[in-house]
């Protein structure tokens, strides 16, 4: 098992090796050894005798939290992007606010090290809630190893919270808090089209993300809504980050593309696509407008500041935290919150003149 910073590692066998030896999973076992969770007789046995066999000792669980000792954990691929990192501000002021601990956990975007860190996180009494925040290809694998972590961690009487990512099927422990990825692409879409843009290249991340599919909705919907049909060449992947905005933009520009406008997925992307614009001799938006998405400071600080779409970063983060303390009962409604987004108008979009405007293509 890799190796997680900060995190001891357990000496002897653990409650995963009582699981695979009792041919359970982490969260019956779980129960197997709690009193206060039903589980078969038969089932009990076989973890009981999995426990003697591999000398597990079994920790002694308080009878109730000390919120002064409860932890908060958020598991995330990185920090270094603006919007991870303000949203585990956000987690970090409300665990404060409810006088609990929060740490952060970094995977590094590997699956085997996020595997690393649930597995260790679901043996641990003192933690309340587990924060997992990003967004994420949804197949088939993903949603049955996070309904196996959410079930794990509610076995020990944790809370898992999926942060910028969809729900899981009915019936899973899981809570999830969204940002209107559709709503504020739309609104972004729309302020180019309504500025008289009709060829608008759209610079979007990793085609299968749930980030991703989102905000392209919002893209096609506002062109829907203009009657303006979109030219599939004018929608470009890449990674989400300013070499991948450069590169996509670059890769329009050698193409030949003809566009007025570009809306990238987010600000960092929109900034790699400004620095390929400038090497092409473009300016912004005097030959190209150009649009971001998320709000980040570095948005503001560009030349030209960047029109962008406002996400809540720290507020995402402080109700992720909000919802795994009030805990809402299944099917009161109240198990997915979606935050808004607004556009936040800068100066690097300019209306064309009629005789620049293309044709409703």
């Amino acid at each position: 098992m890799t190796e997680i910073e900060g995190t001891p590692r357990r000496s002897g066998p653990s409650l995963r090796d009582v699981a695979r030896r009792a041919q359970v999973s982490v969260a019956t076992a779980s129960r197997a050894l709690t009193s206060d969770y039903p589980v078969a007789e038969a089932t009990r046995a076989k973890v009981l005798q999995a426990v003697e066999e591999l000398h597990y000792v079994v920790p002694a669980r308080p009878a109730k939290r000390s919120t002064a000792t409860s932890l908060i954990a958020m598991v995330v691929s990185d920090v270094v992007s603006p919007l991870r990192s303000h949203v585990a501000a956000g987690v970090a002021e409300a665990a404060g606010d409810y006088g609990r601990l929060s740490s952060v956990y970094i995977t590094g975007g590997e699956l085997q090290r996020e595997e690393a860190v649930f597995a260790w996180l679901e043996e641990q009494d003192d933690v309340e809630a587990v924060i997992l925040v990003g967004g994420v290809e949804v197949t088939e694998e993903y949603e049955h190893r996070m309904a196996a972590h959410a079930r794990a961690l509610h076995a020990r009487g944790s809370q898992l919270v999926l942060c910028g990512r969809p729900p899981l099927a009915a019936g899973v422990p899981a809570l999830v808090v969204e940002y209107d990825n559709r709503g504020g692409a739309y609104a972004a879409t729309s302020h180019l089209l309504s500025m008289g843009h009709r060829r608008i290249l759209t610079l979007t991340g990793p085609e299968r993300s749930t980030t991703t599919i989102g905000r392209v909705e919002g893209y096609l919907r506002a062109h829907e809504d203009f009657g303006v049909v979109v030219d599939p060449s004018l929608r470009i992947a890449c990674s989400a980050d300013r070499s991948g905005g450069f590169q996509g933009c670059q890769q329009a520009l050698d193409q030949g593309l003809e566009f007025t406008a570009i809306f990238a997925h987010n600000d960092v992307m929109a900034s790699g696509a400004l620095a390929a614009l400038r090497e092409k001799g473009l300016g912004v938006p005097d030959d190209v407008s150009l649009v971001g998405y998320d709000n980040i400071p570095v948005a503001q600080e560009l030349w030209p500041p960047l029109t962008t779409v406002y996400m809540p970063h720290e507020e995402m983060g402080k109700a992720a935290v909000r919802l795994a303390m009030e805990r809402p009962a299944p099917g009161s409604g109240r198990e997915r919150q979606l935050l808004g987004t607004h556009i936040v108008i800068r100066t690097s979009v300019r209306p064309l003149l009629s005789t620049e405007r293309q044709a409703d293509y």
